[in-house]
C-alpha cells in the first residue's frame, strides 16, 4: 500500500509515517516511479508506534523496543544484546508508566469524591 493509505488506515499521516521511516522505525520499498510502498505488516508497527509513543517511550526507546514487539518469540532472541538493552528500556519506561497510573489513580479518586453529590 502507499503512502496515503497506510495513513488513513492508521489514522496518521503521510508526514508522520515519513518521520518514522527517517528514524528507523518503519521500512518501506520503493516504486519505480519514487512512491513509498508498504507492506501489510507496517500497519501493525504503525499502530505499535503510535501507541508506545502515547505512552511516554521516546523515539529512541521505540528503536530498541519494536524488534522485540515486531518478530516472533523465537527470532527475538537471536541478537541477545540488542534484547538486553531493548529491556532495559522497557523496565525503565514500565516503572514510569506504574508511577504515573499510580498519581493519575489518585487524581481521579480526588476528583470523583469531589464530584459525589451524596457526600
Amino acid at each position: 500500500m502507499q503512502i496515503g493509505e497506510l495513513a488513513r488506515v492508521t489514522g496518521t499521516t503521510p508526514r508522520a509515517l515519513r518521520y518514522y521511516e527517517e528514524q528507523g522505525l518503519l521500512r518501506s520499498s520503493r516504486t519505480s516511479a519514487g512512491y513509498r510502498v508498504y507492506d501489510d505488516a507496517a500497519v501493525t508497527t504503525v499502530g505499535t508506534i503510535r501507541s508506545l509513543l502515547a505512552s511516554g517511550f521516546t523515539v529512541d526507546d521505540v528503536r530498541s523496543l519494536l524488534p522485540l514487539l515486531d518478530h516472533p518469540l523465537p527470532e527475538r532472541f537471536q541478537a541477545r544484546p540488542a534484547c538486553a538493552d531493548a529491556l532495559a528500556v522497557a523496565a525503565r519506561r514500565l516503572s514510569m508508566l506504574e508511577e504515573r497510573i499510580a498519581d493519575l489513580t489518585v487524581l481521579r479518586d480526588r476528583l470523583a469524591h469531589r464530584l459525589d453529590p451524596t457526600r
